[in-house]
């Protein structure tokens, strides 16, 4: 097949990660497949450097030119599907198509769990103009046929798939030694990029409600909110403890040095990737029931969950974590099995080749 996906976010995190890697495996398994995007944006160069066509196209906004270049781009490029991942994108490309002879099919990817908004224009987007919607986990599925009314025969929900064979289990030691990590401390680690709702300043209070001496905290990531996390640990007096490691291109590294994974998001998740591939290195996790997370997680046999925005509920669970070892191992194995049955890369290319070659063929995957 001939796919085209467009994305007119120019940010960086686990919706632009999922793209590239799909796309890197549709590619291996012999289709046709390239990127629409802001020239400005992260992913124009990250595509480049794995290999993947990308094209760079003014879709950063709603305007009059992004939608012509669109449709003058298609119009010399046919595709067989468009998978749209933002809103910006999904607009311009459904009307891009509108009218055209010979349109291809729009596949809707929905990867958070914000509202969608009620109204006669969105519900022409998503079930008129779109063939199928993706979302990246049952709960974000379950919210746009009981909320927003949509038919559920239209929708899929295929979470994220994580490459088992690079995020495993390592050794602990051999790890905290190539990173320059002290051995004898027990380390606490998130990552994600640095937003308001990956709830990173939540964390901050619980690693200082814990006061263990013995333990350290690593926030693996970069972003927006590092103006405002670096004063905080600061104020909290834990700048002996708490270690900001900026962007890292291989966090596989960084979780196999860890103790206990955390994330306490309160916001716009589905399935998040970091979670599931702390599961698949096989570290207990602490996190939140926002989204999809408790479908990867379940409270107790795979990791734990607590109410988001509450400090006090994460210290108590990362003291449970620290004082009792046999609990973090149990829960990390459990994870481990967990991630690897439901949650692998290969599931995820699956789902997406069926759904893609259903609606190239005019039928409901």
């Amino acid at each position: 097949m001939r796919i085209l996906h467009t994305e007119a976010s120019c940010g960086w995190g686990g919706q632009e990660i999922r793209i590239l890697e799909e796309s890197r495996g549709l590619i291996a398994r012999g289709h046709d497949v390239a990127i629409a995007c802001a020239p400005q944006a992260r992913m124009f160069e990250e595509a480049r450097l794995r290999g993947i066509a990308v094209h760079a196209l003014p879709i950063a906004r709603k305007r009059l030119p992004g939608l012509l270049a669109l449709r003058r781009w298609l119009a010399a490029h046919p595709v067989d599907v468009i998978n749209t991942h933002s809103s910006t994108d999904s607009w311009l490309a459904a009307l891009a198509c509108s009218g055209t002879r010979q349109a291809p099919p729009l596949v809707r990817t929905r990867h958070i769990s914000a509202a969608v908004p009620d109204n006669f224009a969105t519900r022409w987007l998503y079930t008129k103009a779109t063939r199928h919607i993706v979302t990246t986990g049952e709960k974000l599925r379950r919210q746009l046929i009981e909320v927003n009314g949509y038919p559920a025969a239209a929708i899929t929900s295929v979470p994220t798939g994580i490459d088992p064979a690079r995020f495993c289990p390592g050794d602990k030691a051999t790890a905290r030694r190539e990173l320059g990590l002290d051995p004898a401390m027990n380390y606490i680690g998130i990552v994600a990029t640095l937003r308001s709702w990956k709830g990173h300043l939540y964390l901050l209070d619980a690693f200082a409600a814990l006061q263990r001496d013995d333990w350290r905290l690593l926030i693996v990531g970069d972003g927006p909110m590092r103006n405002v996390i670096e004063p905080r640990i600061a104020e909290l007096g834990l700048g002996d403890r708490v270690t900001l490691t900026g962007q890292q291109a291989a966090p596989e590294r960084w979780l196999r040095a860890l103790d206990v994974f955390c994330l306490p998001s309160y916001a716009n998740e589905g399935v998040p990737q970091a979670v599931v591939q702390a599961m698949m290195t096989g570290l207990p996790v602490l996190s939140t029931p926002v989204g999809s997370i408790a479908e990867a997680v379940e409270d107790g046999a795979s990791g734990l969950l607590v109410a988001p925005r509450d400090s006090g509920a994460l210290t108590q669970a990362l003291r449970r974590l620290a004082d009792d070892a046999a609990l973090g191992a149990r829960l990390g194995a459990a994870a481990g099995v967990r991630a690897r049955q439901y949650f692998s890369a290969p599931a995820m290319l699956d789902a997406m080749e069926r759904i893609f070659l259903a609606v190239a063929r005019g039928q409901r995957p």
